[in-house]
């Protein structure tokens, strides 16, 4: 859903070259693995020093096993990297050319950068390369170097008190080194966001504090009234709060009685603080006001006398979009904030002109609407007239900076699946204010530091490549504002190319399609590694949320498509109606027609892809998405059935109720109202008219749900309150009491992202392993040592009972104390992207590989409702090598069957009764783990799971891990699982150990 008024994320994209498609992977590379993703260092936040000498960035590195981040800051010198870089060849040092002759894979990936030039450097040889200047355990962030280029500032926890404050270091501007950090603020409300004034006299920070203290007479008594009251809190058992007003819950947390203000520091005085926002000038708002990922809420204006900032004074903030930005001179008595902004939209990003004349800012038009076009406006200080830069531009202006001088500003936009940067002039020429865009480069570009020469430092990340700090070539236009004399970025940091350099990241390419209305949509493609365009391909289909959204050539650690298809799946990704980047009317086209427009542009786009792209297997696609991706997954769930399986995550499955639990009212009440009102929309207002008047139930997928026939991933957190968990759980309690295949991934411990490292990881295992079951790929592939459909097997157990209080049949419950994991055979879907619902069939059984030894199809015996059939890839096997056998439970009944197993176990081991006899007929000594596993057989808490009808389970069991096989011979190997008072037995198989 709406992820606030800054936080869309919009990406770009490089069309894959033709000699990248259809071609094999590099040799000597791998697929990305998880583990990878994690061990990448993420670069961000660059920051020039005012010398120009050199670049501080931040590092966050991840530790899986102790489950955090930590980020430290880096520098990088930009005096080494003044050479020009051209797209044809990456410039290199004499150790660059060593280490290529050497074939040092370290050095050699740091020469030639994906799509891009590599800077000089010497990998830690001298000063040429990137390297860590702090060191602090719990790590630091926010470097910011003083405009006299004396000392830096960063934001740290205290080591005494655990809160987050301002430190200051020395900084060696020859040596590129910070002095013993020290630190400058002790605020009981924690210190956050610093910012230098331009004098270098005084730092602007954030802190959370409670709005009747900043009435107190000084900051002393302030902060001991925040402290106070925080003592008080934490002593009190009772931990209930009170609202009176909405907006007391947000993104992943509640609220509470704080409020974000904007204070002042001086920078030799950490004691001399001021809160610039009380709350006699703001009430009871937040200054600067929440942005997820957007623009810093407050800025100084050159002469270090006044500020600026954002606040949002509506009373009610929850139903209202309306951020303004006001200025307010420091030094004079008596001051109070000056608004000058004036649209009814959120205005936000202040930044003063160098020269002092100017405050550029962004703008949107329309209240309520936090996907508007974000505008570039002037504010003239003298004359206190504010005019739009680029009325013409039909893109959004993401972030903006000005140049040195004073003339010009570069701006990022995305366009057409691109994230790139233009220049526009802040003075008029014949009546325009001329702009010129460079879509040119590929990636998407972000934090821009324009340096005198004309070059800017930057950050920039593609699909195959995270993100890097990057030095941009001077911006060069001809007579008819076309980019001249184009050279490729160069890039300056180098930390994650030693891994890149061993892994298979396949390049990533656009296509055009005719979507609803004819109108013309963008979708990308990305082939597994390895690839071989003779065979056929399972499918990822991943929808973005948003829905003002897009996919593009942008990295992600949460969403990330080299990694859906590291595991063998074409991933195909569609920008449907609502996408950033194709102008507003594109976008608006969402409005108020959730599952209208956008749904016909993904299944066309998904129709195009397997009509271009042979080696795609309709047969196995899964549809992916989160937020309004999640709601998509519901609406395609119940209005089609052409999908193999669906994951939704966070996503909206009842619109009446979700308007209930959100947070941002403003982001429902403007989508979900018919087209042409100007009234919110709320579901009050629509139960006396038609189910095609209410825009609640018009899109809501509960509505249809009994249309839903298709194996369902149910994820959601119990911190996401943009769309609360309650959606997840309505979601799953559907499917599962009509019988659907179902799971659901609940996190505690979450909001809208799942961004701990170990969650993250059972996040995309759980997703592989979804995916992988219901389009039999890797371990359930058929044929493989765990099938997902294996031989029919033989049956025998107990009867139906019924149930007392309506004396139908209910699905049997097998024996708790013999749990099994679920798995569901999926029906066959339809090839039609409008294909009605249909019943499920039970699915075709496979006929077992050549390989594979077992018995041949069976049939139900006595009345029994499952089978449990033995199969193994090879019926001989090494002393001390891996007796591998497949244990395959089928539901032969004509209604589900429910079974207790061991939550997070796929073990087989913890599911059956396994029976090993040597040549003369005695049961073979278990090991210790065999003996450990009975044991927690009985132990254990149980959950319980539904086989379909139908439907089966696999597992793998390893025999040598459960008994003693260490003598060669002939083995007998039978499972069994009790049901009732009966105990269904497999059939045998045998095995022969040979030396």
């Amino acid at each position: 859903m709406g992820i606030g008024v800054a936080a869309v994320i919009v990406a770009g994209f490089c069309a894959a070259a033709s000699a990248q498609i259809g071609t094999s992977s590099a040799a000597g590379k791998r697929p990305m693995t998880f583990a990878d993703l994690q061990q990448m260092k993420r670069v961000s936040d660059p920051q020039v020093s005012p010398s120009g000498k050199w670049v501080m960035f931040s590092v966050t590195e991840v530790d899986l096993e102790k489950n955090s981040k930590v980020n430290h800051l880096w520098v990088v010198p930009l005096g080494s990297h003044n050479a020009k870089a051209d797209s044809s060849s990456a410039l290199r040092n004499d150790n660059q050319k060593d280490a290529l002759q050497n074939d040092n894979p370290k050095d050699a990936g740091a020469i030639a950068s994906s799509r891009g030039a590599s800077a000089p450097r010497t990998d830690g040889q001298n000063n040429d390369a990137e390297r860590q200047v702090t060191f602090w355990k719990e790590g630091e962030s926010d470097g910011r170097f003083s405009p006299d280029g004396k000392q830096v500032s960063f934001i740290a926890a205290d080591s005494a008190t655990g809160l987050s404050q301002i430190f200051l270091a020395s900084w060696d501007e020859a040596a590129g080194t910070l002095g013993t950090p020290k630190r400058l603020t002790t605020v009981s409300s924690e210190a956050d966001g610093a910012v230098w004034s331009p004098n270098s006299k005084r730092i602007l920070f954030a802190s959370r504090v409670y709005p009747e203290c900043s009435d107190e007479a000084s900051w002393v008594d302030e902060d001991l009234c925040d402290k106070r009251k925080d003592d008080a809190a934490a002593a009190n058992p009772v931990k209930a709060q009170v609202f009176e007003h909405l907006l007391y819950r947000h993104w992943n947390s509640y609220v509470g009685p704080k409020r974000s203000h904007v204070l002042v520091v001086s920078a030799n005085d950490g004691n001399a603080v001021r809160d610039l926002t009380p709350r006699r000038d703001i009430g009871d708002a937040e200054a600067p006001t929440f942005s997820l990922g957007g623009p810093v809420g407050y800025a100084w204006a050159p002469g270090s006398e006044e500020i600026a900032y954002v606040t949002n004074l509506d009373l009610v903030p929850a139903a209202s979009t309306n951020n303004d930005v006001f200025t307010l001179l420091l030094d004079d008595a008596g001051e109070r904030p000056r608004k000058i902004s004036t649209s009814p939209g959120s205005d936000d990003g202040p930044a003063y002109s160098p020269d002092g004349k100017y405050i550029a800012f962004r703008s949107q038009a329309r209240a309520g609407y936090e996907s508007d076009r974000f505008r570039l406006m002037l504010f003239d200080r003298s004359k206190g007239t504010t005019k739009e830069l680029m009325p013409k531009l039909d893109t959004w202006v993401d972030e903006f900076v000005w140049m040195d001088d004073s003339k010009h500003l570069i701006f990022v936009s995305g366009r057409k699946g691109e994230e790139s940067y233009g220049m526009v002039s802040a003075y008029e020429r014949g009546g325009n204010y001329e702009f010129r865009l460079r879509f040119d480069e590929a990636g998407e570009f972000s934090d821009i530091h324009p340096l005198q020469d004309g070059r800017a430092v930057a950050t920039r990340m593609l699909v195959d490549r995270p993100s890097e700090v990057v030095l941009l070539p001077p911006q060069s236009y001809d007579k008819a504002g076309n980019p001249v004399g184009l050279q490729t970025p160069l890039v300056m940091t180098h930390v994650n190319d030693s891994l890149l350099a061993l892994l298979d990241l396949p390049a990533m390419e656009s296509f055009w399609f005719s979507g609803a209305e004819n109108a013309t949509v963008q979708g990308f493609i990305v082939r597994p590694p390895k690839f071989d365009p003779a065979r056929k391909y399972p499918l990822k289909f991943l929808i973005h949320g948003g829905p003002q959204g897009a996919w593009g050539d942008a990295w992600s650690y949460r969403w990330n498509p080299e990694l859906m298809a590291a595991s063998g799946y074409v991933v195909v990704m569609v920008n449907p109606r609502g996408s950033t980047g194709y102008g507003q009317a594109f976008i608006d086209g969402v409005n108020g027609d959730w599952g209208g427009k956008a749904y016909v542009d993904l299944m066309k786009g998904l129709d195009y892809a397997e009509g271009h792209y042979p080696f795609i297997d309709k047969t196995r696609e899964c549809a992916l998405g989160a937020s309004y991706g999640g709601f998509m997954a519901d609406w395609i769930l119940t209005h089609t059935d052409r999908f193999a399986c669906i994951v939704t995550h966070d996503g909206m499955f009842n619109p009446q109720s979700a308007y209930g639990t959100t947070e941002e009212l403003w982001f429902n009440e403007w989508e979900f109202r018919n087209p042409g009102e100007a009234t919110p929309g709320q579901p009050w207002r629509y139960f006396d008219k038609p189910v095609a008047e209410d825009p609640f139930r018009k899109w809501s997928p509960l509505l249809s749900i009994r249309s839903a026939k298709t194996p369902t991933l149910v994820i959601h957190s119990q911190r996401d309150y943009r769309l609360d968990v309650s959606e997840g759980f309505q979601l799953f309690t559907a499917l599962q009491r009509m019988n659907v295949p179902s799971k659901m991934l609940y996190f505690p411990d979450e909001g809208h992202w799942v961004l701990k490292p170990q969650n993250s990881k059972l996040w995309y295992e759980v997703v592989g392993d979804w995916c992988d079951r219901w389009t039999k790929t890797n371990r359930y592939a058929t044929g493989s040592p765990s099938p997902a459909v294996n031989a029919a097997p033989v049956v025998a157990a107990p009867k139906v009972s019924a149930s007392p209080r309506t004396g139908q049949s209910k699905p049997t419950e097998l024996d708790e104390t013999q749990p099994l994991p679920a798995t569901v055979a999926p029906a066959a879907p339809s090839k039609g992207a409008k294909a009605k619902a249909v019943a499920p069939t039970p699915p075709v059984v496979a006929t077992p590989a050549p390989a594979s030894v077992g018995p041949k199809t069976q049939t139900a015996v006595g009345g029994a409702e499952f089978t449990i059939t033995l199969s193994a890839p090879d019926n001989e096997v090494q002393v001390g090598s891996d007796a591998r056998v497949t244990i395959t439970l089928t539901n032969v009944s004509d209604h589900q069957i429910l079974f207790g197993h061991k939550p997070g176990m796929d073990s087989p081991e913890f599911s059956y009764r396994i029976e090993v006899r040597n040549a003369a007929g005695k049961i073979v000594e278990e090991t210790e783990y065999g003996r450990e596993a009975m044991l927690r057989q009985q132990s254990e808490s149980r959950t319980v799971d539904y086989v379909q009808p139908g439907g089966t389970t696999v597992q793998t069991a390893h025999i040598a891990k459960l008994v003693s096989l260490n003598r060669p011979g002939r083995y007998t190997v039978q499972v069994s699982r009790k049901v009732g008072s009966a105990v269904v037995k497999s059939n045998e198989l045998t095995l022969n150990v040979v030396p």
